[in-house]
């Protein structure tokens, strides 16, 4: 288990959180790295000391045994759901001022299949499929023939529509949509493909799970809110956070992957 989440359960499409490199490359065009948006930086670094202590918990409940009830119901679960969406809406809200989104999405998406081989290969009864590296370096890769139409839309309007479409898509996993008013045809859970999409055939099983329905409207929901900023209030000078919180903010993706190794080896020498 690379990444896993808060219940092994095979189709669960939210067992991890939205790792910090689904903010990746949050920076300006033209600005230098020292001009970063500090704020962001800082709010994704705090995100990121969650998920690691999320992760800490996880491997301590389900590996070693150690009982914490509120982790595992409602407490636990509102905490994971808090990460996941945060990390996908500030990756959503960065895409606009990062350069190169070719080069960073491809970045992401060579992470995401770095680690999937990995639990392949080392755990493959953990195994990571179209996990929340491919989801956002998709996301990141369709944002590119997308922004063009994208930015046609009031930034408001492109907010609402996006709300609504990851409401009405948060349960195609599952097989149903709006609420569960409408069935969806069991012929779209055929294989892979339909599995990346958000269509997952029974037998499909992956530890850390985030197709493209319903979770890149999330995505687009934190595009069209970074339109709805006012220009000044995304100055790099106001809540910039702490230098500690803008570092990992910075380095989320290294961090990311490193993270989990690092538990473990560090549980290894603590308990065993």
């Amino acid at each position: 288990m690379y990444s896993s989440f808060l219940r092994r359960v095979p189709c669960g499409f939210a067992q991890q959180p939205a790792g910090a490199a689904l903010a990746y490359g949050c920076q300006s065009a033209t600005a230098k790295h020292a001009n970063r948006r500090g704020w962001i930086d800082s709010i994704r670094g705090f995100t990121l000391m969650q998920m690691i202590a999320y992760h800490a918990l996880w491997d301590l409940v389900h590996l070693y045994g150690v009982k914490i009830s509120w982790f595992t119901g409602a407490g636990g679960f509102l905490w994971q759901q808090s990460i996941c969406w945060t990390f996908i809406l500030l990756s959503g809200f960065c895409w606009s001022y990062g350069s190169r989104p070719l080069r960073r999405g491809l970045t992401v998406f060579t992470a995401g299949a770095i680690v999937s081989l990995t639990t392949v290969v080392v755990a493959p009864d953990q195994v990571i499929l179209f996990g929340v590296l491919t989801l956002i370096s998709s996301c990141m890769l369709i944002m590119i023939p997308l922004n063009c139409l994208m930015r046609k839309l009031p930034p408001v309007i492109g907010l609402l529509l996006s709300g609504a479409l990851f409401l009405f898509t948060r349960t195609v996993p599952s097989g149903h949509m709006v609420f569960g008013l409408i069935t969806l045809p069991p012929e779209l859970y055929c294989g892979l493909l339909s599995a990346y999409l958000g269509f997952p055939p029974a037998s499909f099983y992956s530890t850390d799970y985030f197709p493209m329905l319903p979770w890149m409207f999330l995505f687009f929901m934190g595009y069209f809110f970074s339109r709805c900023m006012p220009t000044p209030s995304l100055s790099s000078g106001a809540f910039s956070g702490t230098a500690t919180l803008r570092f990992l903010g910075r380095n989320s993706l290294p961090v990311y992957l490193a993270h989990q190794p690092v538990l473990y080896a560090a549980f290894a020498l603590i308990c065993d």
